[in-house]
């Protein structure tokens, strides 16, 4: 009997219908040969650093690095129960080999080794890797079930990337925070990707915007312009000098150019589409397709290839005819779909290109939720985009004379639309606004000839001033992530850029939740908290050049070509430099964390909650993790009634014994004071909760 194990219940489901496994027990399907059960996300993650040492709980400088030898992984309350029944469903008799069936990818291959380490199993292991969850892909993908050990480095590539992530975060983290007095979070992969967003807005700060001048023509129903200049006088007085005045055409270029099809989407590229025209963020992206994909309408999402493999092309090839003769957007294909455009097998690695699936003929798209809807139809858009015809026009470039000044106009006509009308169409279909399309539609100018001359032109001045940079979008702050760092590597670095398909979406939510980036509209805008982060942070820890070396490097671990212990001495060395050459806040930055003036190696303590360290606010000792919510408050109303406040001293001491001995305590009661001991009693609510226990007097009588 097989055990499978999928990663989530609904695709274990899926997989136990075809399979046969319909008897439902609890937590897992048996039936026909097989128990299915599954995973709920990590039931193992990196344990926090006091698993490896006490004393780690606390924030001390003099603590860091912290670069556990092997690694300890802690299970979350809430998966408990699951990670014991896979342990049992392992060790079950009847079972005697075990499939993973976890997405097929790194994360996924991570989620199941865990477990199947944890459970100590050594029966043999077989990898499910499909990139549909259509039937049919399901039952090919189990008649041809791959040997475990195939992915093996993957595994390897999956544990070196948490490992560099928990080192960088741990250590950057506890560093800058202890440093500063404040709570600031470092990521390997967010860093950087913040620092794009401070740059760009730097660059639109300091950015001057400058007035220019443009000189035209208008003749023949047509306008030509003249060089751009920046003083208004100069270019006045070409307007003057050519108005009523006659000009001629030097000369006539003609130019038929043709513009290529897109490439199918990769997660990146959908995402970005997503956001520009229905201004889904990344997240919502992954969240729909990934969705799409357990419900057998789409293939596997997180992938960074644009191609399909040969095997694909029959199944394509029947799929772009249904779609050209049912949906709205068909009306625009021409010609027969050149398939072969779209596959190469060279550059798919894991997973093809995400496409609709044969489900989506026996689908009433009505039924699907809005975002579900508007993704699957995108994905059907580029299949007939990808494969259709070439969009080809005639550019024409006209050269003026005008009182000895040159003045250009240019015009295109449309030859054949190609895969340009299909898009217009399912633009049309959903209203998009076409202002952003409106500088690539076809301005076509009249005949003209070498020559040909126009009297008494009308001359203009046409003004504006010079645009600051746009402020990062997702669509285009993806672009930049997937760009990042890719001129600073060599040419056949197979990855460069910050972070993976699969990983940027969740990394733009981090800082958002964080607090380092604030939504408005589209756009993406630094708040001053991530602006003080990225000051103080050193360049190699917010440049994009290493982190990009680092997905490079965890691709060559994938690979066999570079040892894991290798990749991870790097991480580490990095780790200790970083807190050797930081052993004090500089003075430059103390402005921007007020707190950090004065401030020792270590926080006032430790959250007794979360962990965290607890920083001297204004008002109060505050947990430095922003999604905690203990506090307290100096001016408790506990401790107001009876004339105390909650000193530094005071908070440091209910933080470390959880109790305190005080004296001179008000009775609002007695009207007199008291001594006693002050205890913590926080049970996890909105407020700290206190009490009182008296010290037993010496010498009383029983």
């Amino acid at each position: 009997m097989k055990l499978v194990i999928a990663e989530k219940p609904s695709v274990a489901m899926s997989l136990a219908a075809v399979l046969g496994a319909t008897e439902r027990k609890d937590g897992y399907l048996e039936g026909s040969g097989y128990l299915v059960s599954w995973c709920v996300g990590h039931l193992l993650e990196l344990a926090q650093p006091e698993a490896y040492k006490e004393q780690y709980a606390k924030w001390r400088y003099e603590d860091l690095p912290i670069l556990p030898e092997n690694w300890k992984y802690e299970v979350p309350k809430d998966k408990k129960t699951q990670l014991a029944l896979l342990c049992r469903l392992m060790k079950d008799k009847r079972v005697d080999s075990v499939v993973c069936a976890t997405d097929a990818g790194r994360e996924g291959e991570l989620i199941f080794r865990l477990v199947y380490e944890y459970a100590g199993c050594k029966k043999p292991m077989e990898r499910l890797w499909i990139s549909s969850m259509e039937d049919a892909a399901i039952r090919e993908g189990f008649d041809h079930l791959h040997p475990g050990s195939d992915y093996d480095k993957l595994y390897d590539a999956a544990v070196c990337r948490a490992g560099a992530d928990w080192l960088i975060g741990i250590n950057a983290t506890r560093l800058f925070s202890v440093l500063y007095g404040v709570t600031l979070n470092v990521g390997r992969v967010m860093s950087p990707t913040l620092a794009l967003l401070v740059q760009r807005e730097s660059d639109i700060e300091s950015f001057i915007s400058k007035p220019f001048y443009v000189p035209e023509i208008t003749c023949g129903g047509f306008t030509a312009s003249g060089e751009k200049m920046t003083e208004r006088s100069e270019a006045e007085k070409i307007r003057m000098d050519c108005d009523h005045n006659s000009a001629f055409v030097r000369s006539v270029e003609k130019q038929v150019k043709t513009i290529q099809p897109p490439r199918l989407y990769d997660l990146t590229t959908l995402q970005r589409e997503c956001n520009r025209i229905y201004g889904y963020t990344a997240q919502q992206t992954l969240d729909y397709v990934q969705s799409l994909y357990e419900k057998k309408l789409a293939t596997y999402p997180r992938t960074d290839s644009q191609y399909l493999t040969k095997d694909m092309q029959a199944t394509a090839a029947s799929l772009i005819l249904w779609l050209r003769d049912n949906m709205i957007f068909g009306k625009g294909y021409a010609g027969e779909p050149d398939i072969d455009r779209v596959t190469d097998d060279s550059k798919v690695t894991d997973h093809h290109a995400i496409i609709p699936t044969v489900e989506i003929a026996r689908t009433d798209l009505s039924e699907l939720p809005s975002g579900e809807r508007d993704v699957l139809t995108l994905l059907a858009v580029r299949l007939l985009c990808a494969t259709t015809q070439v969009h080809r026009f005639e550019a024409v470039t006209a050269i003026l004379d005008c009182q000895g000044y040159t003045f250009t106009a240019k015009g295109k006509t449309i030859l054949q639309s190609g895969w340009k009308e299909v898009e217009r169409i399912h633009r049309m279909s959903i209203r998009q606004s076409e202002t952003e399309h409106k500088e690539n539609e076809a301005v076509a100018l009249p005949v003209l000839q070498e020559g040909q001359t126009f009297e008494a032109v009308s001359a203009s001045l046409r003004e504006g001033k010079t645009s600051p940079p746009k402020h990062y979008t997702e669509d285009t702050l993806l672009s930049a992530m997937e760009t990042a760092g890719a001129e600073d590597m060599p040419e056949d670095a197979e990855r460069k850029g910050l972070g993976t398909p699969a990983t940027r979406a969740a990394t733009l939510e981090k800082l958002v939740s964080a607090g380092f980036v604030q939504r408005k509209k589209k756009q993406l805008i630094p708040t001053e908290k991530g602006k003080n982060l990225i000051a103080v942070l050193p360049d190699n820890i917010k440049s994009p050049i290493l982190t990009a070396e680092w997905e490079s490097m965890l691709k060559q671990v994938e690979h066999g070509e570079l040892s894991a212990t290798s990749f991870m001495d790097q991480i580490a060395d990095m780790s200790r430099t970083l807190v050797k050459e930081h052993t004090t806040p500089e003075e430059r930055f103390a402005d921007l964390f007020p707190s950090s003036k004065g401030t020792a190696h270590e926080a006032v303590g430790v959250c007794p909650r979360c962990g965290a360290p607890v920083f001297e606010g204004k008002k109060g000792f505050f947990c430095g993790n922003r999604e905690c919510s203990f506090a307290l408050w100096k001016d408790n109303r506990f401790f107001s009634s009876k004339k105390k406040s909650i000193t530094k001293s005071v908070a440091a001491a209910l933080l470390k014994e959880g109790r305190i001995s005080m004296s001179g305590l008000y009775s609002e009661k007695t009207g007199r004071t008291y001594d006693a001991e002050v205890i913590l009693d926080d049970t996890g609510g909105k407020y700290v909760n206190f009490k009182l226990e008296f010290p037993v007097k010496k010498g009383r009588r029983k």
